[in-house]
């Protein structure tokens, strides 16, 4: 009964008023005195058969597509438009909302904007902040809503229709208040090829015993649910095009990124986001999302909304996920509760669970108030979402001037003249990858200047098309964050065990990419052109896919052929790993458990990956009963044995990062892992850069620097077993052979966050074994780090392409 009570509130407050804004804040807008009627819009359910947030109900893209089109044509409030193709073909679109009037003038508001973000734009440092005055006198809240960018997180692509026909049809004051103070811009789904990938899969097993599973396939081609670990290296089509033409045209002043989470935690997360905060992004931006999540949290609370968490299992300390923060935007970020894709669920109170920073059976200072349990279906995730993005957008109109002055004073106090004391920018040489970084860091909005003439610094010979990159720019310090190390704070719980960050420690793009970098505390007397074509040997920053690629390319690739393994479930590093195959071109064919049970596969493959995933995953697969009879099994014995007879007829089968530990266990090779069983208050290393040094003898170590960089996260580290009686193995040490291993006399870290350094000290990182005619290599990293890596590369290339 009270799950009923509550539901039916929740429907209400979606056609009711908001709440009520400051009396002052409508007394500041006089246009607000003339309520527009809109014309005829129509509601979603009669495009979609449907309303948005009925239980087993899904949209198609190509229906999503067509109601923004009617919304488009039917009301003078929306503008509908395409930008771009998805990796797989399908329109890329968004909606602009706002007054008609503003909507007749955005060419001025993006200029506004624009000026508001580069205040050397206006002119001598005298006279800005007058001009300024008058632009956010005129100026309006620009507010980004993205939906959908994990795909099986329904609620939000179907919510981006119900925010969308509000805005469009009502004449609620609330409402005009909205639409004249902000523009929004609504992206109902950064992935649209996944939104057909998931609904394909959730028709298909609808009234089947796998009702509400996830699809047996990654819903982004390439990244699956890394597609939101992409906002700074900038390797997929879909964050390319939503940088280019909205972030960097619009510059919003608050981006709202909705989400959904487990279903046994919080009904709902909003910021402010756990420590750390990553120490470059301005203290403004922390301030905006601390007042805008709180206030969202607490009118929520007030309206009746329960299980929600602020404050807690989120951070702010990567760009992978936060564009906006070092580009003057607040990023709120929302999480609702899910339910199995469509279907509703039932959640007993004692079956919640505590996450980091809250406990949902006890309401505290970060949670409540409390959420009982009970039915929990799709409409209720819809409700809270609308809810909350009609709050924020509330929030953004009701404080339109303060929003932009914040704003202004981020990109004021970033292009004043840094002092003595302070950094003044890099350099970085020209080098193999040089040009890739600079891609990466212009497609960022940075400022790079090439060096016109050769210069010496500090003993450090820059020759012509070394770039320069000053710091006191509008986005110095998204330069900044992905240049340096990252020193990850030493974050431990009562019992002294590490506080997981929740996503990876590390983003020094400049160490992935083996670019050396020099900090500057004097920046050089220098000629240089700003945003000039950085060209390497003959390669411009234009050819950057070949940059990581043409020092070992090997003439035999064209014959040697791959496969590459594709499991189920499905693994993200599958995704990763084919994409960075896919976009050098190389020759290579997707196998899966039963192309590897069949046998033979000598007569097809020279070489074998298989991408990192758990042991038990590879081996055993989804477990019976949970998926549909053809997607269970795991590679099985026998296709542990026709991998064997591969490497012992002549095959190299590579394994990547966890992909080893399967290995060694199932072909009892004499090497194990150090760490295999060591509790994290004694190692952990959650996502971090360390240090390799290389035997360059190796083959599979040609044409590399003998010390490197390596991407550690969930990663074993070797020894290798000189007693091998245990084994049950013909295999001893004679037969291994260590490429990498982490230096004995230093700190193997370099960026990110490592405890038990000791316990890895001379440890390998990378070896051979020979089984036969063949080998096995053995990755204790992710050499193809989502495609960031580049400095790994020649590794992970060389050991598919070299022959035993």
């Amino acid at each position: 009964m009270r799950t009923r009570l509550h539901l039916g509130f929740l429907l209400i407050a979606l056609t009711l008023p908001l709440l009520s804004s400051s009396s002052s804040a409508r007394l500041n807008h006089p246009t607000n005195a003339a309520v527009t009627v809109p014309e005829r819009i129509p509601a979603p359910e009669e495009i979609l058969g449907f309303v948005p947030g009925d239980d087993r109900k899904l949209a198609s893209w190509s229906q999503v597509i067509h109601y923004f089109d009617e919304l488009d044509k039917a009301s003078e409030r929306v503008k509908f438009e395409t930008l771009g193709k998805s990796t797989m073909g399908q329109p890329f679109v968004m909606a602009t909302i706002s007054a008609p009037e503003n909507l007749a003038r955005l060419d001025e508001y993006r200029k506004i904007q624009e000026l508001l973000a580069d205040p050397r734009k206006l002119g001598a440092p005298g006279g800005r902040d007058r001009k300024a005055a008058e632009l956010i006198k005129r100026g309006k809240t620009i507010v980004l809503i993205t939906c959908g960018i994990h795909s099986t997180e329904v609620g939000s692509y179907l919510s981006s229709m119900l925010i969308a026909h509000r805005l469009a049809s009502s004449s609620e004051p609330e409402i005009q208040n909205i639409l004249h103070n902000t523009i929004v811009l609504l992206v109902p789904s950064l992935n649209p090829d996944g939104v057909d990938i998931v609904k394909n899969w959730y028709d298909k097993t609808l009234g089947t015993p796998y009702e509400g599973t996830d699809p047996p396939e990654l819903y982004h081609k390439y990244t699956g649910h890394d597609n939101n670990r992409d906002w700074y290296a900038f390797t997929q089509v879909e964050t390319q095009i939503t940088v280019d033409k909205i972030h960097n045209v619009w510059h919003p002043q608050i981006v709202h990124d909705i989400h959904q989470q487990g279903e046994y935690g919080a009904r709902l997360f909003l910021p402010p986001y756990m420590p750390p905060v990553e120490p470059n992004v301005p203290k403004q931006i922390v301030a905006g999302y601390t007042e805008l999540g709180n206030y969202m949290a607490r009118e929520m609370r007030a309206a009746g909304f329960t299980g929600l968490t602020t404050n807690s299992t989120y951070d702010a300390w990567s760009p992978a996920r936060a564009y906006s923060h070092y580009h003057g935007g607040v990023r709120i970020l929302s999480e609702t509760a899910s339910c199995n894709i469509a279907t509703p669920i039932s959640v007993k109170f004692a079956e919640l669970k505590k996450d980091e920073g809250y406990d949902p059976k006890k309401e505290s200072a970060t949670y409540g108030p409390l959420w009982r349990g009970g039915e929990w279906h799709l409409r209720d995730i819809t409700n809270y979402m609308t809810s909350a993005a009609f709050l924020l957008l509330r929030h953004a109109s009701d404080n339109r001037s303060e929003w932009l002055s914040r704003f202004y004073e981020i990109g004021k106090e970033a292009v004043r003249p840094r002092r003595s004391d302070e950094l003044q920018g890099f350099m970085v040489p020209t080098s193999q990858n040089q040009a890739g970084l600079v891609a990466a860091l212009r497609r960022g909005g940075v400022e790079v200047d090439s060096l016109i003439n050769p210069i010496t610094y500090q003993g450090n010979e820059l020759d012509r098309f070394s770039a320069v990159i000053k710091i006191n720019q509008p986005y110095g310090s998204f330069a900044k964050a992905l240049l340096e190390a990252q020193h990850y704070p030493d974050l431990r719980d009562a019992a002294g065990l590490p506080i997981e960050p929740y996503d990876v420690t590390a983003h020094s793009l400049a160490m992935l990419m083996n670019v050396p970098v020099i900090a500057v505390k004097k920046l050089p007397r220098y000629q240089g052109a700003t945003n000039a074509t950085i060209v390497f040997g003959g390669l411009s920053e234009n050819d950057t896919e070949k940059f990581d690629g043409n020092r070992y390319r090997d003439p035999r690739e064209r014959q040697l052929t791959t496969g590459l393994f594709k499991s189920q479930p499905p693994a993200i590093d599958e995704g990763w790993t084919r994409w960075t195959m896919e976009s050098r071109n190389y020759n290579f064919k997707t196998i899966t458990n039963q192309d590897l049970r069949t046998g033979n596969l000598n007569d097809r493959f020279k070489s074998i990956i298989l991408p990192d995933q758990n042991s038990a995953t590879i081996l055993n697969g989804y477990k019976a009963g949970t998926m549909p009879l053809e997607y269970t099994g795991g590679l099985g014995q026998a296709g542990v044995k026709a991998l064997r007879d591969f490497v012992e007829q002549g095959g190299t089968l590579v394994c990547l990062n966890r992909a080893s530990s399967f290995a060694i266990e199932q072909f009892k090779l004499p090497v194990r892992d150090v760490v295999a069983k060591v509790s994290e208050k004694e190692f952990f290393v959650p996502g971090s850069i360390l240090r390799i040094e290389l035997d360059t003898s190796n083959p599979i170590a040609r044409g590399m620097p003998k010390e490197s960089i390596a991407w550690v996260e969930d990663s074993p580290v070797f020894e290798i077993v000189r007693d091998n009686r245990g084994l049950g193995s013909e295999l001893s040490a004679a037969n291994v052979t260590v490429i990498a291993r982490y230096p004995a006399d230093k700190n193997p870290l370099l960026s990110g966050w490592l405890l038990g350094e000791n316990r890895i000290r001379g440890k390998a990182a990378l070896v051979e074994v020979s089984l036969g005619k063949g080998r096995i290599i053995l990755f204790g990293f992710r050499p193809q780090y989502r495609g960031q890596s580049l400095a790994t590369y020649p590794l992970f290339f060389n050991a598919i392409l070299t022959v035993p």
